[in-house]
């Protein structure tokens, strides 16, 4: 799981056309967001081979906490400097430093610092099944990640659709998404809990 997300969590920027209008909106308006959000895996053939669900909040630029609630509890706390990913059920805790953690990934596409042109190529994508698409192609070919699709209605950020390089698709489906809300510094921080394996933290 902790590999979907680092396919996941940071800019949403720059293109022409209607693409870049609806992503230059929303990031232009968005500095802060909190949702809900459920996410289905299928493999190459279409079949579900996982399903999971919980919330997340950011900050832009760089700071995120995404908390998997089911089918077992996990935290990911990206605090700009390393991420972080806690295990509980494991009693461990994982380190990363965050440029290589999030990097190329799909997670530059939430919360960022504006350069996601540097990674991504972007173009306009249609409209399907009520969503207006954009999607966004990494032009490294080092990650994990082939393709990831965005799709927003009325504005609003409501789907994420990742293809990775195995055949899998990801798809995050969001709820309950809250724009600019107060959130607290300390959601972006994290001290492994006393007594847990703490794994790349050298």
């Amino acid at each position: 799981m902790r590999n979907l997300f680092l396919g996941l969590a940071l800019a949403l920027l720059a293109l022409p056309v209607q693409a870049e209008n609806r992503l230059q909106a929303f990031i232009g308006q968005t500095q802060a967001l909190s949702a809900q959000f459920s996410q289905v895996v299928y493999d190459r053939k279409g079949r579900k081979t996982q399903e999971a669900g919980g919330h997340f909040q950011l900050q832009r630029p760089d700071r995120f906490r995404w908390t998997y609630q089911t089918p077992y509890e996990q935290l990911i706390v990206g605090d700009g400097k390393q991420v972080w990913i806690y295990d509980k059920d494991l009693a461990q805790v994982s380190v990363r430093p965050f440029d290589r953690a999030v990097g190329e990934s799909p997670a530059a596409l939430l919360a960022g610092d504006n350069e996601i042109e540097k990674f991504f190529q972007l173009k306009e994508a249609g409209s399907q099944d009520g969503l207006d698409w954009v999607e966004a192609t990494p032009k490294s070919q080092e990650g994990s990640f082939e393709r990831v699709r965005i799709g927003f209605k009325g504005g609003e950020l409501q789907l994420m659709e990742l293809k990775d390089r195995f055949g899998q698709t990801t798809l995050l489906r969001f709820s309950k998404l809250q724009r600019n809300p107060a959130l607290a510094a300390e959601l972006f921080r994290f001290t492994p809990p006393r007594g847990v394996d703490v794994i790349g933290n050298d």
